[in-house]
């Protein structure tokens, strides 16, 4: 892969931290907000419980992403980044283009 390909991709996943670091950031808010006693009405309380469900839901996809955007530095840095896991082939352009941390080609992902 190219040093401009590397660093396309790398700058790519840079923001997708950023990004991801500041959603988290604000889901953690939040949460804190949300920690609030619930109200007396059952049915304001069902809604309460249901919104911090989703924002639990959303803070572990985030923080999932996250996890998978500083592996795929790490391979940047490490020298292995687009060498698929499984069969050490190299992943497609397109395919890294769509998931920048995909850490396998699109075969072994079938």
């Amino acid at each position: 892969m190219e040093n401009a390909e590397m660093t396309e991709y790398k700058n790519d996943l840079l923001g997708r931290k950023e990004a991801l670091t500041k959603r988290i950031e604000q889901l953690e808010l939040d949460k804190q907000r949300s920690r609030a006693p619930l109200s007396a009405d059952s049915e304001e309380q069902a809604v309460e419980l249901q919104n911090d469900e989703v924002v639990n839901a959303l803070d572990a996809m985030e923080v999932n992403e996250l996890n998978l955007v500083n592996l795929a530095l790490k391979r940047i840095e490490d020298g292995n980044y687009g060498e698929c896991a499984s069969c050490g082939e190299a992943i497609s352009a397109n395919r890294l283009k769509a998931v920048p941390f995909a850490t396998t080609c699109i075969n072994c992902a079938k």
